[in-house]
């Protein structure tokens, strides 16, 4: 099987970080196609990012209340 990487999706032209709120699901965890792994908040929104495929999650790359960009590695 192959390792999928979860990425932060893109964000607006206007927020160059986000942060990370919550994870939903732990490492070790099973998960679902389009299941929300994570809430991402901006200054200006909350995003959802969902699993890219089923499988199951092995790594989170970053923590609850790390500071993301656009398109950087989250989880495995």
């Amino acid at each position: 099987m192959a390792i999928v990487e979860v990425k932060v999706p893109q964000l607006s032209e206007s927020v160059a970080e986000a942060t990370l709120l919550q994870w939903k699901k732990k490492p070790g965890e099973a998960v679902a196609i389009d299941e929300i792994l994570i809430e991402i908040e901006t200054d200006k929104v909350v995003l959802e990012v969902p699993a890219p495929s089923a499988g199951v999650l092995s790594e989170l790359v970053v923590g609850d209340g790390g500071t993301v960009t656009s398109d950087q590695v989250i989880a495995k």
